[in-house]
C-alpha cells in the first residue's frame, strides 16, 4: 500500500485535483478570479445581509445561476455592483 508519495518524497496530486498553468493552487483562487460563489459568501464579501442580497438578486443587480438546487452568485456581477456603487 502506498501513501501517494513519489520516490523523491513529494506528494502525488489526486487525479481530481486541478492545477492551473499560472501556478495557482486549485484550492485557493482569489475571490476576484472566481466564477461564482454562494449567497453566504456574497454576504460576507459585500458586508450585506441575506435579505439585501436577495433583494439585489430579485432586482437583477446581482446575477445568479442555479445548478440543481444550488444557487450560485456570479462574482462578476458582485464586482460590477460594487464598482458602480464606488463610482457614485
Amino acid at each position: 500500500m502506498t501513501d501517494g508519495r513519489l520516490e523523491n518524497g513529494a506528494r502525488r496530486k489526486p487525479k481530481n485535483e486541478l492545477s492551473f498553468p499560472n501556478g495557482h493552487d486549485a484550492k485557493f483562487v482569489p475571490f476576484a478570479e472566481r466564477l461564482s460563489c454562494t449567497v453566504d459568501e456574497a454576504c460576507v464579501v459585500t458586508g450585506l445581509g441575506r435579505t439585501k442580497v436577495y433583494e439585489l438578486i430579485g432586482s437583477g443587480q446581482i446575477i445568479t445561476t442555479t445548478i440543481g438546487r444550488r444557487r450560485l452568485v456570479i462574482v462578476r456581477s458582485l464586482l460590477a455592483l460594487l464598482d458602480a456603487t464606488n463610482s457614485v
